[in-house]
């Protein structure tokens, strides 16, 4: 692998950034940690594989409920565009708290394959269009 030492990346910070930014990712090696610094863009680009899907289902009192398949999130609505504006809202909320926790979170074996969601959400940065990206199956009550 290609890989960049880190006190070259330091001596030659602005360069590297451009360089990302315009060019390529880089890979950077500092004594025995890697690391790879990108752009929004490209890591953006990467996250699109990822989908937020969700199971709807519609209640005895018409309302919807969204149960997100990806992490143990769950909204209701009364109706299907209030349930997804909540759910994104939901996503986004979740998303920053395991940000600002990061250690603790991605340490814990059952989130730990939340990461991508994490990424994707709050590159994304908008409840309305996480909501509005949601893929939603029929489910049973």
């Amino acid at each position: 692998m290609i890989m960049e030492q880190a006190t070259t990346v330091r001596n030659e910070w602005s360069a590297v950034c451009d360089s990302v930014i315009h060019e390529k990712p880089k890979f950077i090696k500092r004594t025995r940690d890697k690391m790879w610094l990108s752009s929004l863009e490209i890591m953006s680009e990467i996250l699109e594989a990822y989908d937020f899907t969700a199971i709807r289902c519609i209640e005895e009192d018409g309302s919807v409920t969204l149960s997100l398949n990806e992490m143990d999130l769950i909204e209701n609505g009364t109706d299907e565009h209030e349930a997804r504006l909540k759910l994104g809202e939901a996503i986004l909320e979740y998303s920053l708290e395991y940000y600002n926790e990061y250690e603790m979170y991605s340490r814990s074996l059952n989130r730990r394959k939340h990461i991508p969601y994490i990424f994707k959400a709050l590159i994304i940065d908008d409840s309305e269009k996480i909501g509005d990206m949601l893929q939603c199956q029929d489910g049973k009550n």
